[in-house]
């Protein structure tokens, strides 16, 4: 608990109850930074663009399940476009 002072009125203000601090923490836990190991980083790009060329290569062996090709094209283009920005941004000097 923590008080305040302001001119002749003392204020205190009550702690964060149970459910405040799960928020404040889980907000912690998105935002915290992952590190990888040297050699996965280094790999991350092009483990983007052989995720995106494979998926955009099995769309042309599916032939029953027709609904399932737009999730490929779109799985397959949100690789090939990460791939090559990082990529694109390690690589520009």
């Amino acid at each position: 608990m923590t008080v305040v002072m302001f001119s002749d009125r003392v204020v205190k203000l009550e702690s964060l109850t149970d459910t405040q601090e799960v928020r404040r923490d889980r907000g912690r836990l998105i935002a915290r930074k992952i590190w990888l190991p040297k050699a996965l980083y280094n790999l991350l790009p092009y483990f983007y663009l052989v995720s995106g060329f494979s998926a955009l290569l099995a769309t042309l062996y599916i032939s029953n399940w027709l609904w399932v090709v737009p999730h490929y094209l779109l799985f397959s283009i949100a690789c090939l476009h990460m791939g090559a920005l990082v990529y694109w941004r390690r690589h520009r000097r």
